[in-house]
């Protein structure tokens, strides 16, 4: 008798929604010729943002000094130009052996995950959440636990809901700023209250800033790690948003601050690290080009910017129409809409992202997978041209239009 070959029990309340059924049903759609709008992926490349040529080039010169494995930790021209990177912001006290080069800031969370957490452990995650954070942390065997991000007041953290949640077996907040899905940029003084209660709970603060030079309308970006010497950080930083380069797989995490605190855990993380050997080494010849030399993202997100424009059409065109509201991005990709559920005979937000990408070819992402759990929300990328961006939304009036629910006095009438 043949025996099914299962998969883990650990994966059976998995998922990761950006690549989950909906993008099934659109790769069907596409095998049957029809052309689809995805507004479901921040991949700059397939919209025409490429890599400066600079970095490129750099890359291809040294492909020759790249064809063996490097330090396990990374090559040493890529942490010097991370860690001058560190003084140019503010991070204090970085040296070279701290900083870690992985093959993308997601190989680098999971790592982080499997280095630090026992079964039952819990980590603070926004909600809504990059869901690979959420996955990361229960794939490691802990426990995912959810607070809640405030739309009302732009999208910060609501830093009462994460105390509450804060219990005995809780080991790291996770913060992501900018933030994906919803292009907050968290205010100063927020920050300093979440560090405030890592320093209190003696707590580990994760934060992703792979956004951090996507900025609009003259927003800053506050690095959290330089707002304590008593907390320790983990930093995240990589290639694949400001440099354009999701494809190189280039990377970094930087801890600061009370490093005496996590010698076992970095001791760990510096096992998984040599386990994988090292990180493509291509990439990493790319890092000190990026970090030095001129900043293009400057010109994407400033006045007149393509980014600029394109998150300033996909914001009018959405909040247009009746029913929808939007908070406006202030840094990040991503536009993170609310529909008013009671106005449309939807059916929820996985209903919809899928009765959408049905009827109107345009491929948006479910607010709850982003761990979200009001299921009125969806995320779309505003990296197409304005031109896509202004059919896309098109569509989705169009659709919602035809979704309206009539109020009783039309249809008395």
């Amino acid at each position: 008798m043949s025996k099914e070959f299962k998969k883990s029990d650990r994966l059976n309340n998995l998922s990761y929604a950006i690549r989950g059924p909906v993008f099934e049903k659109a790769q069907q759609l596409e095998a049957l010729g029809q052309k689809i709008i995805n507004l479901n992926i921040g991949n700059p490349a397939p919209f025409g943002f490429d890599v400066p040529d600079e970095i490129v080039h750099d890359m291809i010169l040294n492909l020759r000094n790249a064809q063996g494995y490097s330090h396990h930790l990374g090559i040493f021209s890529a942490r010097k130009a991370i860690q001058h990177y560190t003084q140019q912001i503010g991070i204090k006290d970085v040296k070279i052996e701290d900083i870690f080069i992985g093959n993308g800031v997601s190989e680098l969370i999971v790592m982080c995950m499997q280095a630090l957490l026992n079964d039952g452990d819990q980590v603070l995650i926004p909600a809504p959440d990059y869901p690979l954070w959420t996955t990361a942390v229960a794939l490691s065997g802990g426990k995912p636990v959810h607070y809640m991000c405030d739309e009302a007041s732009d999208w910060n953290p609501d830093v009462e809901d994460m105390e509450k949640k804060i219990s005995s077996k809780t080991k790291a907040i996770v913060i992501i700023n900018p933030n994906n899905p919803t292009g907050a940029v968290y205010e100063k003084d927020i920050l300093q209250k979440i560090v405030k209660l890592a320093e209190k709970h003696n707590l580990i603060l994760f934060s992703d800033e792979i956004y951090d030079k996507i900025l609009y309308d003259g927003h800053t970006h506050v690095p959290a790690a330089t707002l304590s010497d008593d907390v320790f950080f983990m930093t995240f930083g990589g290639l694949s948003k400001n440099y354009r380069a999701a494809g190189f797989r280039g990377g970094w995490v930087i801890p600061s601050g009370a490093k005496s605190k996590a010698k076992s855990f970095l001791e760990g993380l510096t096992l998984l690290a040599s386990m994988r050997l090292c990180a493509n080494v291509p990439t990493q010849y790319a890092i000190q080009t990026a970090l030095g030399g001129y900043q293009s993202i400057n010109d994407l997100v400033g006045e007149g910017g393509r980014l600029k424009k394109q998150r300033d059409l996909i914001h009018y065109k959405l909040t247009d129409i009746p029913g929808v509201t939007c908070v406006k991005p202030k840094g990040a990709l991503y536009v993170f809409p609310k529909i008013d559920m009671k106005k449309f005979d939807i059916g929820g937000d996985e209903q919809f992202a899928l009765d959408l990408l049905a009827e109107q070819k345009v491929f948006i992402v479910a607010g709850t997978g982003f761990n979200y759990p009001d299921n009125q929300h969806f995320r779309a990328v505003f990296l197409p041209e304005t031109d896509t961006l202004e059919l896309a939304t098109d569509r989705i009036a169009e659709f919602l239009n035809g979704k309206r629910i009539k109020s009783k006095k039309l249809i008395e009438a």
